[in-house]
């Protein structure tokens, strides 16, 4: 059988090398900021965590000081703020007095509920913004939610501030103090805090990427990713506090209201760079999306029916090997080597004709509705050909040469390809 590139030349676009994908990969994240609605995502998660800041630190809070580390929500509160310059040291003393106020065990089992009801839906939010990023059209089900999002909460903080603790007390051990003192030790402990900041963000940003799309995720793509948003959030943060020195007359414009202002722009620049940071990992882990400029593939007819017919061919040998569950829509994808949205309609499109059945379960499948012998090669191409007709779009009053000519080109694939079925060209290719 013909490869997918000699099949589809036509709207496969080659990428050469390294420069040529970085340039891609530049103007991907431009459109994406432009039109793939990234900015309004970004701006929604500002609103969303704004509501939730409150109770996600209150029941962190409350997490880390039954095991003695919240004292060190603090300073990692204030490092995140750092780019707000003087500011942030009055924005993170208003959220910590504030924090401290709130009694989780005065709420009551309903008003707990309320309160994690509110983390959960900003993390929620941020699942349905990656996974738009990452074409997943199914969120997780309200059981893993449940299990992802408890341990999100509950059990990452507790582990991130305890590694911290640990590795502040390992730092001043007596045989680590004299250890520093020796060289090259020193030097190694001096670059390693340097260093070790933007590790952790990296790391913190990867593991967003890994964990939170409702798809599996490759450890180079979210690892691609991290880095693109870590560096870029470091870089941003630098720019921001320069712009924060100088802004000096956002103070005597908006008076009190000017650390509100400008808390909420560097929130919407966090949440941007993360969200763009998704992108990047997503078109590290599936390039074949950047040829097109992370837009939808516009197939032509002919590339529509060439299409139809190497996907039956590929579910049919998946059924003659009697792998039923074989052929889900990301395997098909890269079968082909197209975008998911081209592949999805055709698949739909052969679903609605009676060619195939969907299995639904955690992986959606496409099987063969009959037999590949009970499947004529024409039934194919005339399922794609008759996609999206409307009786009421129909054209009634048609020439009589018109209607003859149009009668021959639809008889056209029964004349050529006669009774041939399905398991003929599975044979032929297989």
């Amino acid at each position: 059988m013909k490869s997918a590139e000699r099949l589809f030349p036509a709207v496969r676009p080659r990428i050469a090398d390294t420069c040529t994908v970085l340039k891609l990969l530049v103007l991907v994240l431009v459109r994406e900021y432009r039109e793939g609605g990234i900015r309004h995502r970004a701006m929604s998660l500002v609103y969303t965590s704004l509501l939730s800041l409150a109770p996600l630190l209150a029941v962190s809070f409350s997490v880390l000081k039954a095991f003695g580390v919240h004292n060190e929500i603090q300073p990692l509160l204030l490092e995140m703020l750092a780019p707000l310059g003087e500011k942030a040291r009055e924005v993170t003393d208003n959220v910590i007095g504030f924090v401290g106020n709130i009694q989780v065990g005065v709420l009551g089992f309903v008003g707990f509920l309320m309160l994690f009801y509110t983390v959960v839906s900003l993390l929620e939010q941020i699942e349905d913004s990656f996974n738009h990023i990452w074409r997943v059209s199914r969120t997780r089900p309200l059981y893993r939610q449940f299990s992802d999002y408890l341990s999100i909460v509950l059990i990452g903080p507790v582990l991130l501030f305890s590694a911290i603790g640990i590795a502040a007390s390992m730092s001043s051990m007596e045989i680590v103090r004299r250890l520093i003192a020796l060289e090259p030790f020193g030097t190694a402990y001096y670059l390693a805090g340097i260093v070790l900041p933007y590790v952790l963000i990296v790391a913190a940003f990867a593991f967003a990427y890994s964990f939170i799309p409702n798809t599996a995720v490759k450890w180079r793509p979210a690892l691609a990713g991290g880095l693109f948003a870590g560096l870029s959030w470091k870089a941003t943060g630098f720019l921001f506090a320069e712009f924060t020195v100088n802004s000096a007359h956002y103070s005597a414009i908006y008076s009190g209201f000017a650390v509100i202002l400008l808390s909420m722009i560097w929130l919407y620049l966090s949440w941007l760079i993360l969200l763009l940071g998704s992108v990047v990992s997503f078109h590290v882990q599936f390039p074949r999306y950047l040829g097109y400029g992370g837009r939808r593939p516009h197939l032509s007819p002919q590339s529509q029916e060439r299409l139809a017919l190497l996907l039956m061919i590929l579910i049919g040998r998946s059924h003659a090997r009697g792998e039923a569950a074989a052929c889900t829509l990301p395997g098909l994808a890269d079968q082909v080597n197209l975008p998911w949205e081209a592949v999805a309609d055709p698949l739909e499109c052969l679903k609605r004709h009676g060619l195939l059945l969907s299995l639904n379960g955690e992986r959606k499948a496409y099987v063969l509705a009959r037999d590949t012998d009970a499947i004529l090669l024409s039934e194919v191409v005339e399922a794609v050909r008759t996609a999206g007709d409307q009786p009421a779009l129909t054209l009634q009053d048609e020439p009589d040469a018109v209607r003859e000519i149009l009668a021959a080109i639809d008889r056209s694939p029964e004349t050529t390809l006669g009774n041939r079925s399905l398991r003929d060209v599975v044979r032929m290719s297989g």
